[in-house]
C-alpha cells in the first residue's frame, strides 16, 4: 500500500466571528477557501491540473457556503478546470475527515495528489442558521419525534455542563485549562510557532483583511473568568415545542435526576471565528517526481461514535481505536491536539487517558484561538506537525468531538 505524505498545510489566521467586529466578515467564504488553496499551489509549484481532488469540510452548507465550496474555492483561486472539488460535513469533525478521505484515496493508490482542508464563515453562522431552517428545519425540529424519542440531542453547550456534572469536574478545573490555553497561545504567537503554516487573507480589492490571530485575550486571569455568568443556564430551560420539552429536559431523558450545574462561559468554550485551512496530500512517487520533501505520513485514521445525548464524550475512544490501528500507545505519542470545543472535553481527555498535560495542545487551543468548525481539524494537523518539527519529535494524534456524538482521529509520523 502506497504511504500518504503531507507534503505541506497551510491557514489564515482566526478572524472574530462577528460582522461588523471581525476582519474576515465581509469576506466571501468562497474567497476564504481560495486564499488556502493559492497559497498551497503557489508554495509548492502545485500544477494544479493534476490534482486529482479537493475533499474540503464546510459544515453550515447554505445560502454563500453551500454549492459545493471546494469546487468554487478551487475556481475562485484560478486552479485548472480539471481539479474537481467535494464538500463534507462532519459537524466539527470535518477538517480531519478531509484530511483522511484524502489519505485513504492515496493510500488505496487510487489518486496521486488530493488536498484537503475546510472554510468555516461563523460571523455568518446567524443569517444562515435562518436560511437552513427555512430550507430543511432546524436541528432537532419538533416534527422529527421518532429521532428525538430514539437519540434525544441537546445543544452542544448543555451538554458540556452535563458531562462535567456527572464527571465531578468542577469549575475552577475548567478555568484553570482555560486560563493556561490562553498562556500557551500567547507564548506561540510571541514565538512565532504559528507562523510557517499562516497565510494573510487580502480583500477583494487587494488590501490586506488579516494577517494575525485575532481573537486571543492574552491578558485572561483566573479571577477574571470566576465573574463570568454561565452560558447554558438561561437557555436549557427554554421551551422548545407545545409540550415544554427544553434542552436540559432532553438530557434528563437519558440520565434521569442528574443535577446539571452550569459551569461554561465565553471563556472556557471555544471561540467564534472565521477561518481556513489546506493540507496538501500526495503518494511518495508522485512527490518524488516534483522534487517534494515530505513532511510526515499519514500512519492511522479512525472514527468512532458514542452517546449522541451528551455528544461529546467521543475523542477518546477515538484515540483508542487509532491506537490500536496504529500499534502504538498513548506513551508513543509525542504531542496530542484535543480540540477544545469546551473545556471539558480536554479536561475529560487528560484525566481519562493519563496523558500528561505539557502534551496536549501545547500552543494553546480552541479557547484561546478559536474555532472555526469545519476548518478546525485541518488546522489542527497543521499545528502538530509544525510543532513535531519545531521539537524534532516523531509522532502526533489530533482528534475532536463532534455533534451527533462522534469523533475522527488520525495520527501522523513526522519524516
Amino acid at each position: 500500500m502506497p504511504e500518504a505524505w503531507i507534503i505541506d498545510a497551510v491557514r489564515t489566521p482566526r478572524g472574530v466571528g462577528k460582522v461588523g467586529k471581525g476582519a474576515l466578515a465581509d469576506i466571501h467564504p468562497q474567497r476564504l477557501g481560495a486564499t488556502v488553496l493559492a497559497a498551497i499551489r503557489d508554495r509548492n509549484n502545485l500544477n494544479t491540473a493534476e490534482v486529482d481532488d479537493i475533499i474540503f469540510g464546510t459544515s453550515m452548507q447554505v445560502g454563500p457556503q453551500g454549492g459545493d465550496l471546494a469546487r468554487m474555492a478551487a475556481l475562485d483561486a484560478g486552479y485548472d478546470t480539471k481539479a474537481s472539488g467535494v464538500t463534507l460535513d462532519r459537524f466539527c469533525g470535518s477538517g480531519i475527515t478531509t484530511t483522511n478521505f484524502a489519505a485513504a484515496q492515496v493510500m488505496s493508490g487510487m489518486e496521486n495528489v488530493v488536498i484537503a482542508g475546510g472554510a468555516e464563515m461563523m460571523s455568518w453562522h446567524p443569517k444562515l442558521g435562518e436560511i437552513q431552517m427555512d430550507v430543511r428545519g432546524p436541528f432537532m425540529d419538533a416534527g422529527n419525534e421518532h429521532l428525538r424519542a430514539l437519540h434525544p440531542q441537546t445543544h452542544q453547550g448543555v451538554a458540556a455542563d452535563a458531562i462535567a456534572s456527572l464527571e465531578r469536574i468542577p469549575r475552577q478545573a475548567l478555568d484553570e485549562l482555560a486560563v493556561e490555553s490562553q498562556r500557551r497561545a500567547a507564548a506561540a504567537i510571541a514565538e512565532g510557532r504559528f507562523d510557517r503554516s499562516l497565510v494573510p487573507v487580502y480583500k477583494n480589492d487587494g488590501t490586506l483583511a488579516l494577517d494575525k490571530e485575532e481573537f486571543p485575550r492574552p491578558g485572561t486571569t483566573l479571577e477574571g473568568l470566576t465573574k463570568l455568568g454561565p452560558s447554558f443556564a438561561a437557555m436549557a430551560d427554554v421551551p422548545l415545542d407545545a409540550q415544554g420539552t427544553t434542552l436540559r429536559s432532553l438530557v434528563l431523558e437519558r440520565y434521569p435526576g442528574l443535577e446539571i450545574e452550569h459551569v461554561h462561559h465565553a471563556g472556557n468554550s471555544s471561540g467564534v471565528v472565521d477561518g481556513a485551512a489546506a493540507i496538501l496530500i500526495a503518494n511518495p512517487d508522485y512527490a518524488k517526481a516534483q522534487g517534494w520533501k515530505p513532511r510526515a505520513r499519514v500512519v492511522a485514521m479512525a472514527n468512532i461514535g458514542d452517546d449522541p445525548t451528551l455528544m461529546l464524550n467521543a475523542p477518546v475512544p477515538a484515540a483508542k481505536k487509532v491506537l490500536a490501528k496504529a500499534g502504538l500507545t498513548f506513551d508513543d505519542i509525542d504531542l496530542f491536539e484535543v480540540n477544545e470545543a469546551f473545556a471539558v472535553v480536554a479536561e475529560k481527555f487528560i484525566r481519562d487517558t493519563g496523558v500528561d498535560r505539557d502534551k496536549i495542545n501545547v500552543n494553546g487551543g480552541a479557547m484561546a484561538l478559536g474555532h472555526p468548525i469545519a476548518a478546525t481539524g485541518a488546522i489542527l494537523i497543521g499545528t502538530v506537525l509544525d510543532e513535531l518539527e519545531r521539537r524534532d519529535a516523531r509522532f502526533g494524534l489530533v482528534t475532536m468531538c463532534a455533534a451527533g456524538g462522534m469523533a475522527p482521529a488520525v495520527i501522523i509520523e513526522r519524516i
